[in-house]
């Protein structure tokens, strides 16, 4: 077996992914993290963002909407809610999740509410952000 890291991402659709690469970015919830060979071992909340995956021939991105990350010395494990290949990423969606979002910010009554609804609007605009991002650097 080549040296490297063992990667899967599965979501209750499919096996997205599974094969012996470099690295992993991932966005945890507290932020992205980078898994490379031989990683302490941890587990670690998801949130919505792109995972990207180095190989020696360049990187590869998919979409993870949430879930969870488990490290171990078996390799990284990523149950995701849903995840695809950035090349099947919908982005038409991604615009209907933050017009409802907005539209959910604009019916909160308590600040508690307010600050949720604001923080869900904040995280799909920042997707938006990294995935024109993305689209620019053409790593697909």
């Amino acid at each position: 077996m080549a040296e490297g890291l063992k990667i899967e991402i599965v979501s209750p659709e499919r096996l997205v992914l599974s094969e012996t690469v470099t690295s992993v970015t991932v966005p945890g919830t507290e932020g992205y993290f980078t898994v490379m060979n031989d990683h302490a071992p941890f587990m670690t909340t998801l949130k919505p963002g792109f995972i990207t995956v180095t190989k020696d021939n360049g990187a590869e991105v998919y979409f993870v909407k949430g879930g969870f990350a488990d490290v171990s010395p078996a390799g990284l494990t990523i149950l995701a809610e849903q995840s695809v290949p950035f090349s099947e990423f919908d982005h038409g969606d991604l615009q209907a999740q933050i017009k409802a979002a907005e539209e959910e910010l604009s019916r909160a009554a308590t600040p508690e509410d307010k600050s949720y609804a604001q923080e869900v609007v904040s995280a799909l605009l920042n997707l938006t952000i990294e995935a024109q991002h993305i689209d620019g650097a053409h790593i697909h």
